[in-house]
């Protein structure tokens, strides 16, 4: 952002391009991309498409060198878009190599619909094999285990995974019906901060993983997900200790002929966006302080409900009204819809004599956010505006 930081330049942008305004920095998105390669050398980035779709960001990933996990057909046809003028043989290995698709559950017209490009696919449960065999038998099989997601942000086994003891009869039970399963995979949950949770799943796998062999299953692959954690605030664990953990547990669980693979979402675009909302009315209510701003939980803020995602805001103020040394409170920040439910905080520290016209800022909001946007109440989502983007 030509030398200064995200905040810095997004008052300038916000009066330049009006507001809502949701600010994507490439930039950032490579850093993050290149950072999980160094630290995690031995595992092959899929970015998790539906952590942010918009296409400038997957196109960024595509010119990385990054693979990609996709949970539907229309997430699978983004990415195939940057790779539908290669020759056959190229775009086969693409497929096959650089694309997952990690929704364990999928439809029927999908399986048919992907069937002629031979894709890598995940599976968790015995009707979902019987489904596969029957529209999509060219797929590879990724089997998803159940493993513990204890404290992540949004856990995910309550409704994905095999449980381990049931792994090794799915596993065969595929094989039976003349398909191939590549590999295993797990999910510890979204944001996860218990390092624990990743090495007792990579023990899960290792077991199996030598069961499976031990049968004669040339089982290869080992898919470790995402979950990894990203800075929102200082009490997170750094990404390079997690890092470190993986590592070392790789090396010691898995032979040098197993790929490993991962499905980072959050941490790839999470701290690459920052939103521009402007104060649209203000009251005091009960007491408290309501600013009510031009953007809210049905559209950028939807990861407060979905992700249960802890929102945050400081002040841009256009004009020079504001005094640095007035008190600061207790205040809600509220969503313009009509809806009483559109409540972003009920608990932001924010000065007391913000006007109508004046700014906040959130940042770190790249993740699940305009992701999970919606129309409601006939409100338009924020602009969207890329920054540092190499075209």
């Amino acid at each position: 952002m030509g030398g200064k930081n995200m905040k810095e330049k997004a008052l300038e942008l916000a009066q330049q391009n009006g507001t809502p305004l949701f600010i994507i920095d490439h930039d950032r998105i490579r850093q993050n991309y290149r950072t999980f390669k160094k630290h995690l050398p031995r595992v092959q980035a899929y970015y998790a498409v539906k952590a942010n779709s918009n296409q400038e960001i997957i196109k960024t990933l595509f010119d990385e060198g990054a693979s990609f996990d996709v949970a539907s057909y229309n997430e699978f046809m983004q990415v195939y878009e940057y790779i539908r003028h290669y020759k056959k043989k190229d775009k086969d290995f693409y497929i096959w190599d650089k694309i997952i698709f990690s929704n364990t559950i999928k439809d029927r017209d999908t399986l048919k619909k992907i069937r002629r490009y031979k894709p890598l696919v995940t599976y968790d449960n015995a009707e979902e094999v019987k489904k596969i065999k029957a529209y999509c038998d060219t797929a590879g099989l990724v089997l998803r285990l159940k493993v513990p997601d204890i404290g992540s942000q949004v856990e995910l086994s309550s409704k994905f995974g095999a449980e381990p003891g049931e792994a090794l009869t799915l596993i065969e039970q595929a094989f039976d019906l003349g398909l191939v399963v590549e590999g295993l995979s797990f999910h510890v949950g979204s944001q996860c901060t218990v390092f624990d949770n990743y090495t007792a799943a990579l023990d899960i796998v290792s077991q199996i993983l030598q069961d499976a062999r031990s049968r004669g299953y040339n089982v290869n692959v080992v898919d470790i997900g995402g979950g990894f954690p990203v800075p929102y605030d200082s009490h997170v664990p750094q990404f390079e200790e997690l890092a470190q953990v993986i590592t070392a547990e790789l090396a010691r669980l898995f032979p040098e002929d197993i790929e490993i693979i991962a499905e980072p979402g959050r941490f790839m675009v999470a701290t690459a966006a920052g939103l521009v909302s402007e104060i649209v009315g203000k009251a005091r209510r009960d007491g408290k302080i309501f600013y009510y701003i031009n953007d809210g939980v049905y559209h950028t803020f939807s990861g407060v409900v979905y992700d249960h995602w802890i929102p945050n805001f400081d002040v841009l103020s256009p004009g020079d009204h504001r005094d640095p040394t007035d008190a600061m409170e207790i205040c809600a920040v509220v969503g313009p819809t009509c809806d009483s439910f559109d409540k972003v905080s009920l608990s932001q520290q924010l000065p007391a004599d913000l006007r109508i016209g004046d700014y906040l800022y959130t940042e770190n909001i790249g993740a699940y956010s305009t992701a999970s946007s919606t129309r409601f109440n006939g409100f338009d989502g924020a602009k969207i505006l890329h920054v540092n983007k190499v075209s």
